[in-house]
Formats: structure tokens, sequence, C-alpha cells
């Protein structure tokens, strides 16, 4: 049996829920297409069965930000994933604020110990500041689905390094979070 992952896209391309913004670069387009390196990466692998929140640019989710949200969870419960994975791009109004750092709903669980191997997967392929798993058990994604589910924050969009990266390492976020998932299930040769 393959092991069910839905990748979730945070953001909506427009109208409501869209993400960060910063010189021009906008959360959502980079988290589509982190996500989209990564589902290619999963079904090239038959250990793996994947389904995307967001398949197409266009996708837009929901009708306000509370029911883009439940629309995802809603996704990856009804199908039903065995792990859920959300991508998102940071912001802070301090642009010496940088890194990569993964949102787990509690720690010591299945999903930190996902977390762990994925940022590990990120920094090592991207060369972004690890920040650690940090536990937040306010975001809904990560309260409300019924699989192990963690959240992504890539790096920083208001840091002009990170930036960079999330310009131009694109596929390197992906490789990284699939490398965490294949060391985490012991995939790796």
């Amino acid at each position: 049996m393959p092991i069910k992952i839905f990748v979730d896209q945070g953001h909506n391309p427009s109208g409501h829920n869209t993400g960060a913004e910063n010189s021009g670069i906008y959360e959502q387009d980079i988290t589509y297409n982190v996500g989209i390196y990564l589902a290619e990466m999963l079904r090239g692998n038959p250990e793996f069965q994947v389904r995307l929140s967001r398949p197409t640019p266009e996708t837009i989710l929901g009708t306000n930000n509370a029911t883009s949200l439940r629309e995802r969870v809603a996704m990856a419960n009804d199908w039903p994933a065995d792990y859920f994975i959300s991508i998102h791009a940071n912001s802070n109004v301090n642009p010496n604020i940088e890194g990569t750092e993964v949102y787990v709903y509690k720690a010591y669980t299945e999903s930190y110990y996902l977390a762990e191997h994925v940022l590990n997967g990120i920094v090592e392929v991207v060369g972004t500041k690890d920040n650690g798993v940090r536990v937040n058990p306010s975001l809904y994604v990560l309260r409300r689905t019924r699989m192990p589910a963690i959240l992504v924050e890539l790096a920083y969009l208001s840091n002009f390094e990170d930036r960079q990266r999330l310009i131009d390492e694109q596929y390197g976020f992906a490789e990284g979070i699939y490398d965490g998932l294949l060391t985490y299930f012991g995939l790796v040769s």
C-alpha cells in the first residue's frame, strides 16, 4: 500500500486567503510551484500516492479565509491521507529574520519527528538557516487534520537572501521536503 501524502500549497492565487508579498513576489505562487515539484517527485516513487490542494495555478479554495482552510483539511481527511504537508513562505517586519521552520500541533509526536526530517532535508539542500521545529496548536490545518500534519515555512520573503532562494530554488525546496520524507520513512538506499 503506497503512503498517501496530501500536499497543501498554502494560500489562494487571488481573492481571499492570499499570502504574503514582497517586491512583487507572492507566497501563493511559490507554494504552488514547490507543491507541484514535490508531487512530481512523489508520483515518480511507487512508495507514494499524492494529492494536491491546488492542482492548477488558478485553483481557489473556499469563499473566505475560514472556508479556504476548512476545504484543504476536508480534502485530506476525506481521501483519507496518511500525512498532511502544508507549504508556506514566511514574512516578518524585521528583514534580518531568515530561515526555515516547521510547525506541528504537538511535540514528540509522529508529526514532530516527520517535521525534523523535512526541516533537515530543506536546510541540507537549500542552505537556509535552521529555525527548528515549533509547536503551534492554534494553526487550523494542524488542529483539524486527522493524520500527522506539518506546516513548512520554507523561508522569509521579507529577507533578501531568503527571497532569492524562494525565487531561484523552488525545485530545491521540494527536493528537501522529499528527501526528508525518504529519510523519515527509511526509504533511502
